[in-house]
């Protein structure tokens, strides 16, 4: 079975030093056992108020225009991290979330939410179920 992926154009995102660098971090991140990544993600989101849906949707398209290994199947542990501390640096949060998809390719994944609904990701709310969650609540 295979799942069709579209790739955005290369220099499609904002692309400056400072995202080029947090998406850097994002990798060294993801390298961490989970309970590390939450508790440095919830001591990260600590003071954020939430982010929207269209403000996660614009830094989610610059990071996937960055970076090339974030937009790919592969970079989505990355990719949510990224979106995260991009966010926070405007001093904004999205839910962070790592679980699996429910729905068929079954893999673990992770997504960041905004609004209740999941940000650049094919599907619905129902078709993700979290086995852990980032939020400005902790």
């Amino acid at each position: 079975m295979t799942t069709e992926m579209t790739m955005p154009a290369r220099g499609a995102g904002r692309g400056g030093i400072t995202l080029r660098a947090v998406i850097a971090l994002a990798f060294l991140l993801a390298r961490l056992r989970p309970g590390r990544l939450r508790k440095l993600l919830t001591l990260i989101s600590r003071g954020a108020r939430p982010a929207h849906h269209a403000e996660v949707l614009e830094v989610y398209q610059a990071v996937v225009g960055t970076s090339r290994r974030c937009a790919g199947w592969y970079g989505c542990l990355p990719r949510s991290v990224a979106i995260a501390l991009v966010c926070r640096l405007s001093g904004t949060w999205p839910d962070w979330c790592a679980g699996v998809r429910s729905s068929p390719p079954f893999a673990a994944h992770a997504w960041v939410e905004a609004d209740g609904e999941p940000v650049g990701e094919r599907g619905r709310s129902e078709d993700f179920r979290p086995l852990m969650t980032v939020t400005v609540r902790g």
